[in-house]
């Protein structure tokens, strides 16, 4: 069924890296929780009305409240694909973040809503009594939900969509809930054992950590979270892959939504090349692997010594000393300016994020020494630097 809406709904829908086609995918999964809500709604309340039964038309405006999240899911579908204006030159992408954080604090609420009447029911225990009608609109409840929950969860997948995982998880939370509540009422209609408040105490404690989940998930990419290592591994790659780039670091990627990144790298170049040799190399790489990559792509040109034996090899004396301090260091940007008196030795030296500011200043000093003892001359310039990578 999901493959079916999917080709017939969306189209060039395998296309998932283009913006209209991510806001299709939104707006058919939007549609769909909308419309199932509003029948269960619709299907309930006139049962419920029939019957004159309160708890299946609260039921049902619960399933009306739930198509909020649809709707929330739309809106910020539709307005995460506004086009880049003078305001937001990077375009509204995060908008789809802050709908998805939304949508998380319902999920939350229903947990906390669920968790209040557990905590009531155990205060204040009330007898299950086995009715088949409501019984089997609990079934269907979980059948509808739990379809619209692996509809959403499969195409949040595809088009890597935090509000669709994040509504995925609330249709989740209203299974687990119904279903608790199928499981208790069976267990005491037939064993005569009422568990109705601690299994709704459990299923609470559930739904309200799936919502704070969703919201540690969607809130990291606001705050500012590391690149990918598959992407960031796949840029430095391509980048480094061209003829004429002889080394790649400091990349740097911004998210702007699902879709809309932007990347700033450095890439070393031979210094002895012709300046317009490397710069052309530069902007074709900066066309050709930001358009492969789907992203925007800006290189800055380090040019660096490949050839004077003297620079490789004081060069390669930092590496070794580097490597023995700790492994985990690494350097890059290396130049030296050899005068008559003093051999400066310029460089940025990558540290790993549990460094503090003595652990920079003790290494730092370390390798300023370690220098001097192999050469006097030398004076090492050390500028500390980050790799800006998830994980790192």
């Amino acid at each position: 069924m999901t493959d079916f809406l999917v080709r017939r709904f969306v189209k060039d829908y395998e296309k998932t890296d283009n913006a209209d086609v991510r806001t299709s995918y939104g707006i058919l999964s939007s549609i769909v929780g909308i419309c199932c809500n509003i029948l269960l709604f619709t299907a309930k309340l006139l049962i419920g009305a029939g019957m004159n039964s309160l708890a299946i038309m609260a039921d049902a405006f619960n399933n009306l409240s739930d198509a909020a999240s649809s709707v929330i899911s739309f809106v910020g579908v539709k307005m995460a694909n506004k086009p880049a204006d003078k305001e937001h030159p990077f375009g509204h992408g995060r908008i789809e973040y802050i709908a998805a954080l939304i949508v998380s604090f319902l999920v939350i609420e229903v947990g906390f809503t669920f968790l209040k009447s557990s905590l009531e029911k155990i205060r204040n225990p009330e007898e299950i009594t086995f009715q088949m009608v409501p019984f089997l609109i609990l079934v269907l409840s979980v059948g509808v939900k739990l379809w619209m929950a692996l509809f959403n969860r499969k195409l949040g997948n595809r088009i890597q969509s935090k509000v669709m995982l994040a509504t995925s998880a609330d249709s989740m939370g209203d299974v687990i809930t119904t279903s608790a509540t199928i499981a208790s009422t069976l267990i005491c209609h037939f064993l005569s054992v009422n568990i109705d408040a601690i299994a709704g105490l459990v299923v609470a404690v559930l739904v309200m950590w799936s919502g704070i989940s969703i919201a540690k998930d969607t809130l990291e990419p606001l705050i500012g979270q590391g690149a990918d290592p598959d992407l960031y591994a796949r840029i430095m790659k391509e980048v480094a892959s061209y003829e004429g780039i002889v080394g790649t670091h400091d990349l740097i990627v911004h998210n702007y939504g699902p879709g809309r990144s932007m990347a700033s790298i450095h890439a070393e170049v031979p210094r002895d090349v012709d300046i317009e040799v490397s710069h052309d190399i530069i902007d074709r790489i900066e066309h050709e692997v930001g358009e492969k990559l789907g992203i925007l792509l800006v290189i800055h040109m380090d040019p660096v010594e490949i050839h004077d034996a003297t620079v490789l090899a004081t060069k390669e004396k930092v590496r070794n000393v580097i490597s023995i301090l700790d492994p985990e260091l690494s350097f890059h940007d290396f130049r030296m300016i050899n005068g008559a008196e003093k051999k400066k030795l310029i460089f940025d030296l990558e540290i790993p994020y549990s460094y503090k500011k003595k652990d920079c200043d003790r290494v730092i000093g370390q390798i300023g020494a370690l220098m001097k003892e192999m050469d006097e001359k030398c004076e090492c310039v050390v500028n500390i630097d980050k790799k800006y990578v998830a994980g790192e």
